[in-house]
């Protein structure tokens, strides 16, 4: 018993006997966690009495006896930020929940009622920023807003409050057991008698609280996701980290979004504005800047974690320092340092802007993430997730036209996967600084950090590959000035707004395109100029490029591309990425065909009128990608296919390999189905089909729908599937397989008027040229008669009975699946 339970109720003494001294003492102990009605709870300091103290922005007791933690802060204190993250991941990129996962930054406030104490998140997306009390009220009342947690109340001096944290920090507050789910690992909930406060991270400090719980969830049929990476699969612990935020001091000054200067940032609704004033606001994220006289006093520092092996540390080191030379040329030559991880730092503390080398079973994406004051778009902390078998990957694709000399330190496939995971550090930490991705950037000789870079590989005079200029070095000359519109100190709102627009336009007078995310993705984007993975401002001499060099590493294709004592089995692995190097060239090309030509506009500006790709262009396109798919494009070398044995044991298939039929055997003709699955999926895409079917319309001299499909169906099938070898016109057969299920699945689909008509009549057209036909050898003319009988199915059927199965997939890409980073 402690005396903070003795202040609690006063007891009368003046009778002493055994049974009286009993009762009191069961008394006091009934006291100790429950409170009569009408009675008041102890004062703060009965409460906090004996335990352990921090002090910082709010007050932390650790109570070691019970594992409890108490908070005490000011009942007039106003709001703060309540940011939530993962400590400890799951360690699957499939199933998200990896270290350093951040979650949502809410605006929230402590409320008294009674015995309880609520905290209210704001709700920062509808506002009135007037100083009419009336009008914000308003708003603040017309949308809901969110009860995070309920607290008890345990003591109270005045307006000192205490309350037991204990049940807000053991709690599922980033909805684990939700995303587990969602990703198809089954129902997990929350053991409470497996979960705990983590004593060693109970941290004060003066402008914000770290504080960290074990959390164990258990199901009793757990995926196969959590299976490969947890020690119990049926009961996994992951560590999650709540920090509670003082707010930024006063003298930060948002700056206005605009569309074409590369930033993300933060929208609100704004019912204060005039009716005839937007009522979106939209901020863009930057860090702060604090000058004195005109000299930053505090810098950006972005500190790597030490946990980095070399020489991985030094390049990642090096590429994050490039930004260095942005803000230089801005004019701030103080303003941004890379530095290692003081010893004993917290990754997660919110004062320090981390890039965390992340470990997953399976490669995939990195990320640079942010905390930010949802009120005006400030970063409070940048945070940068690179993944650990990146790197390896990128050693993969060079070794597939270099092969290894692995563990020699003068490697000469090392060096290309060192450039490349200096470009990777230098885009993540563009994102932690506020930037977007730019896919425009390559066509201006690789002008950003922020694009994704294909390595640029060469054919030297003698004949080898060339990795001397795979990836740029340095930032890019549209990243200084993205760098310029986030971070030029101006004197006045005028000036600023003067300046910036001056940026904008000096950075489009510079001949710097800007394309970001949607616009350029392979399905649904239509510019010609923004793609991922690319190199170049000729996309079709690029793709020619790529489909030489991998013509030439297939022909030169052998068991010198792995390193010695390795099993010949694995030679498999250093095939896929060989095999598939032109993925996105073909995928840069099909966004021709329909392709649209566009810039991010301002009303007032000097702009681009929209418009369709050169008609002669799109045709070129449609036969590039048709090229792709010939079966001397499409043959796995004969070596391979005669010699390639079964994986041995240890060595299971990974899906990261190609999707065969044969069993335990190399499957030398799935990757022609993969290959031409994927080719025609990109060029049926259903937008694309909208896209050409319209711009017929407007326009005569362009290449209808009805037009490319003419083209592929006289590619593709020429009088049968002939080719130079049984296995050519195997592979004939299957291009042949893979077009009708497209225009099956994308006739199956909801299209336009004159797509859908288009599409049928197509395929009526198909299936009668398929059964007139005649064919000497008794495959092909079954081959035709399966296809004719599949469009004839197909068409009979009502539309709601329409749909195909999925096609094969290719293995994944970059750096895995058909997400980004």
């Amino acid at each position: 018993m402690t005396s903070k339970n003795m202040g609690i109720c006063p007891v009368e003494t003046s009778r002493r006997s055994v049974t009286g001294g009993l009762l009191l003492t069961i008394a006091l102990l009934f006291l100790t966690t429950e409170i009569l009605p009408g009675q008041d709870r102890a004062t703060a300091e009965a409460a906090t009495q004996g335990l352990s103290r921090q002090e910082g922005f709010v007050d932390v007791f650790w109570n070691d006896a019970d594992g409890r933690v108490l908070i005490e802060f000011d009942d007039g204190a106003g709001p703060f930020l309540y940011h939530t993250a993962l400590a400890g991941g799951l360690g699957s990129n499939d199933v998200g929940l990896d270290r350093g996962l951040l979650g949502a930054t809410k605006l929230v406030r402590f409320r008294r009622i009674g015995q309880r104490v609520l905290m209210f998140e704001e709700n920062t997306r509808y506002r009135a920023t007037s100083d009419n009390e009336y009008e914000r009220v308003a708003v603040e009342d017309a949308f809901a807003r969110s009860v995070v947690h309920g607290f008890d109340l345990v003591g109270r001096t005045g307006s000192r409050l205490v309350i037991d944290a204990t049940s807000f920090i053991v709690r599922d507050a980033m909805g684990i057991a939700r995303q587990l789910k969602q990703s198809g690992q089954g129902d997990f909930a929350l053991d409470n008698d497996r979960s705990a406060v983590n004593p060693d991270v109970i941290r004060a400090f003066p402008r914000n609280v770290e504080l960290e719980a074990w959390l164990t969830f258990t199901s009793t049929d757990p995926g196969g996701y959590v299976a490969q990476v947890a020690t119990d699969p049926y009961a996994v612990t992951l560590r999650l980290r709540h920090s509670l935020i003082a707010l930024p001091d006063e003298g930060y000054a948002p700056r206005r979004f605009d569309p074409r200067a590369g930033y993300y940032g933060i929208t609100f609704v704004d019912y204060s504005t005039s009716i005839s004033t937007e009522k979106e606001q939209r901020f863009i994220a930057r860090h702060r800047l604090r000058l004195e006289h005109d000299r930053v006093v505090e810098p950006i520092i972005f500190y790597l974690d030490r946990g980095v092996p070399e020489p991985i540390r030094s390049a990642l080191l090096d590429g994050a320092r490039w930004w260095t030379e942005a803000f230089e040329a801005a004019g701030l030559p103080d303003a941004y340092r890379v530095e290692m991880l003081p010893e004993g730092a917290d990754a997660l503390d919110i004062r320090y802007n981390v890039i965390q080398w992340v470990h997953r079973a399976t490669r995939g994406w990195s990320w640079g993430d942010t905390v930010l004051d949802p009120r005006t778009g400030e970063i409070l902390k940048g945070y940068v997730a690179l993944g650990s078998l990146r790197v390896r990957q990128d050693y993969l694709l060079a070794q597939s036209l270099l092969g290894s000399t692995a563990p020699d330190p003068n490697d000469p496939t090392l060096e290309p996967a060192l450039a490349r995971i200096r470009q990777l550090a230098a885009h993540e930490v563009g994102h932690a600084l506020g930037l977007v991705h730019n896919f425009a950037a390559s066509v201006s000789d690789r002008a950003s950090v922020m694009d994704y870079p294909a390595p640029l590989v060469r054919l030297d005079q003698s004949g080898s590959f060339s990795h001397d200029n795979a990836y740029a070095v340095g930032i890019g000359e549209w990243d200084k000035y993205a760098i310029r519109y986030g971070y030029t100190p101006f004197p006045t709102a005028a000036d600023e707004e003067e300046g910036l627009t001056g940026i904008v336009r000096d950075r489009r007078e510079a001949g710097l395109q800007f394309i970001s995310d949607t616009d350029a993705r392979p399905v649904g984007g239509a510019h010609p100029e923004a793609h991922l993975w690319d190199n170049g401002p000729d996309i079709l001499e690029a793709l020619e490029g790529e489909m030489a060099l991998r013509r030439a590493g297939l022909e030169r294709f052998g068991p010198e591309r792995l390193q010695e004592g390795r099993p010949l089995a694995t030679l498999e692995d250093v095939l896929v990425p060989l095999y598939l190097r032109h993925r996105y060239q073909l995928e840069a090309a099909a966004k021709l065909v329909g392709g649209v030509w566009y810039e991010y506009e301002l009303v007032g500006e000097p702009s681009t009128p929209v418009g369709s790709v050169d008609g002669d262009m799109q045709r070129r396109a449609v036969k590039g990608l048709l090229d792709a798919l010939a079966p001397a494009e499409l043959r796995i070398p004969e070596w391979v296919r005669r010699v390639l044995p079964p994986r041995p044991p240890g060595y299971p298939p990974t899906r990261e390999l190609f999707q065969g039929d044969t069993g335990l055997t190399f499957d030398a003709f799935a990757p022609a189905a993969a290959v031409a699955h994927f080719v025609f999926g990109l060029l049926l895409d259903p937008t694309r089909a909208t896209r050409l079917t319209y711009q017929k319309v407007d326009d005569p001299r362009l290449p209808g729908l009805d037009e490319v499909l003419r083209e592929v169906r006289d590619s593709v099938f020429p009088g049968g599937g002939t080719g130079d070898s049984a296995y050519d016109r195997s592979i004939c057969r299957i291009v042949q397989d893979a077009w009708t299920s497209a225009l099956i699945e994308l006739a199956g689909k909801d299209l336009s008027v004159d797509a859908a008509a288009i599409l049928d009549a197509e395929l009526t057209s198909l299936s009668a040229l398929l059964s007139e036909a005649s064919a000497a050898e008794p495959i092909v003319l079954a081959h035709r008669s399966r296809l004719a009988a599949r469009i004839d199915r197909f068409l009979l059927r009502s539309f709601e009975e329409r749909s195909e199965p999925d096609a094969a997939d290719l293995p994944p890409g970059s750096p895995i699946g058909t997400d980004w980073d």
